[in-house]
């Protein structure tokens, strides 16, 4: 049975969406793969990132972003080949490259490299011009540690600079950044961050399904959430319409928590 609705769930977005997103990671999937993923996660992906520089190596990659395309999902490649590029003093071969893949969004990072600040939001500034920017916050080695109100000033700039989004820096692994080297979130950073930039702004990197429930317990079901595994969309849908046992309870009224297991 389709299209079942149960009563006391969530309001989702519907796509496009500007907040409530999710960004998926792909890292090297096959043309026959991305085809399985778009068959049940289209309406549940807004983003896709070719991770890293992925991008480069991966087979039949413009075919495979048009399949993305067809089914109303934006694509970039990762943030660290925009570095590589960088690092090599060759931004216009970067911006013939995502031309030639037929891209129209980019991520502006510094997160593996060291870029002046007002060097970077040059970047944003130039390249929101002609593409949609996602910029991203945050160092990817869990030894460099960021105070909070440079995590803040960094992204009012950015987004001041262009980006449409800024991305809060996890890594894939989910244990820097924005989160504990345990995986746990790093509660008095991100409060700190929503204390001025507005939610709907931000796409938090949650890898992890206990990273995703903690980010939809305290924030939503519409908060933006990314560097999502193409298997895993479905299950943070779930998560989000308190259709799993993390969230169970979380968008019911408080008559039914007497339910709960304690």
């Amino acid at each position: 049975m389709e299209n079942i609705h149960l009563p006391l769930m969530p309001e989702r977005t519907k796509k496009p969406r500007t907040n409530g997103v999710a960004m998926v990671m792909d890292k090297g999937l096959s043309i026959r793969e991305a085809e399985d993923f778009i068959s049940v996660s289209a309406d549940f992906t807004d983003f896709v990132k070719l991770g890293f520089g992925t991008s480069v190596v991966t087979p039949n990659v413009k075919e495979k972003i048009r399949l993305y395309q067809q089914a109303n999902m934006k694509v970039y490649v990762g943030g660290t080949l925009f570095e590589a590029f960088l690092i090599r003093n060759m931004m216009d071969e970067y911006r013939r490259y995502i031309d030639d893949l037929g891209i129209d969004a980019v991520e502006i990072s510094d997160g593996s490299m060291r870029i002046d600040h007002a060097k970077k939001c040059e970047f944003i500034t130039t390249l929101a011009k002609n593409y949609l920017v996602l910029s991203e916050v945050g160092a990817k080695e869990a030894g460099i540690l960021i105070a909070p109100a440079r995590w803040i000033e960094m992204m009012e700039t950015e987004l001041a600079a262009g980006a449409f989004m800024v991305i809060a820096e996890a890594r894939e692994s989910g244990t820097c950044g924005i989160y504990r080297p345990n995986g746990k979130a790093h509660t008095v950073l991100i409060n700190r961050i929503l204390s001025r930039i507005p939610l709907e702004k931000i796409l938090w990197e949650a890898p992890l399904k206990s990273q995703q429930a903690w980010f939809i317990e305290h924030f939503g079901t519409n908060v933006n959430l990314g560097n999502i595994a193409p298997n895993e969309i479905i299950p943070l849908e779930t998560l989000r319409l308190g259709l799993r046992g993390d969230t169970f309870f979380r968008f019911l009224p408080d008559e039914y928590k007497k339910y709960k297991l304690e």
